[in-house]
């Protein structure tokens, strides 16, 4: 038990690790003031040199968030903003025709203070013997819809009328260079004084008319007439020698007698092609239009009766007959 109870460092023989010279060197090569400073003190007496450093102060921040530079593209617009343009055009569209009701009731009424319509077309002198027959107002009686339609046809009536003057014209001068064209010269007056009233009677009055009453029964006069106007145009065009126009083989034909009344009349051929195309076109749009707005032949049907028994005339006529029926029956029957 005697050597447990000695002490090791009270032996003279042994070393103080500490005094070792290489432990010795360490602490004298220490900073001045660490063998002071005590990490168990109060932080405010520490020495000189040893003081710890201020942390920066806590900012209180927030996550940051990437924002786009650009919104990103719409690749489908919702349900609800399709619903309300939708909304948005038919208010627009309501809008409109009430704002056309609301104009053509105001010069409804103008003119009813005025003593009625009265006829405007054609636009002749006051002091001519004869008045005017129409009353012809696109924009009165034509609803907005079909303005631009009906305004398209009055043109092509007008350059339906001008090329049967210039082919009055050139017939005319075919004439002049070749005496044996006179028959063709004297239809092409026929056709201008016969084909400009009537095509304005009985294609153009029977659209304008069913356009601003949706007639049913004026659509199909005006299919059936516009028919046989492309079939006369075709005609026309061709320009067979005799037939009074001065299409294609006849201007071939004036040709060889004169190049200047050769062109003059391949001009007006080249006039009668262009007005086939278009009455063409027209009859396609026309049909078009008239698909959407409801009208059909049982609708003309009823019409054409409704129109036929309103005649005084005709009730006077059948009135007569059923009179002389009954009487005749009457008659026999004593």
């Amino acid at each position: 038990m005697s050597d447990f109870d000695s002490n090791p460092f009270a032996d003279p023989e042994f070393s103080n690790p500490f005094q070792d010279p290489s432990v010795t060197q360490v602490r004298q090569a220490a900073p001045p003031g660490l063998e002071e400073y005590n990490p168990f003190t109060d932080a405010k007496q520490l020495p000189a040199g040893m003081a710890p450093k201020i942390a920066a102060p806590i900012m209180n921040t927030q996550p940051a968030i990437m924002k786009p530079t650009e919104e990103p593209p719409a690749y489908s617009q919702p349900q609800d903003q399709r619903g309300a343009a939708e909304l948005l055009k038919r208010q627009e569209e309501l809008e409109r025709k009430a704002a056309e009701l609301d104009r053509r009731e105001r010069e409804m009424q103008a003119l009813n203070a005025s003593g009625g319509r009265k006829n405007n077309w054609p636009p002749l002198p006051e002091k001519f013997p004869v008045g005017p027959c129409f009353y012809h107002d696109i924009t009165v009686d034509i609803p907005v819809d079909f303005q631009k339609t009906v305004k398209i046809m009055y043109y092509l009536w007008m350059c339906h009328s001008g090329t049967l003057l210039a082919n009055m014209v050139g017939c005319m001068a075919w004439f002049c260079v070749d005496a044996s064209r006179g028959v063709d010269f004297g239809l092409s007056i026929l056709w201008l004084l016969l084909f400009t009233p009537c095509s304005y009677v009985c294609w153009y009055r029977p659209i304008y008319g069913a356009f601003r009453s949706d007639s049913s029964f004026r659509f199909f006069v005006f299919f059936f007439v516009y028919i046989c106007q492309f079939g006369i145009y075709v005609m026309q065009c061709i320009g067979i020698t005799g037939w009074g126009a001065s299409g294609w083989i006849s201007a071939l034909t004036g040709l060889n007698k004169s190049i200047p009344v050769g062109i003059i009349m391949i001009l007006i051929a080249a006039l009668f092609t262009a007005l086939a195309v278009m009455s063409l076109i027209m009859f396609k749009k026309v049909h078009a239009m008239y698909r959407t707005t409801g009208a059909s032949f049982e609708r003309a049907q009823q019409e054409f009766a409704t129109g036929v028994m309103s005649n005084k005339t005709v009730r006077t006529a059948a009135a007569t007959a059923a009179t002389r029926a009954a009487e005749e029956s009457f008659k026999e029957g004593i």
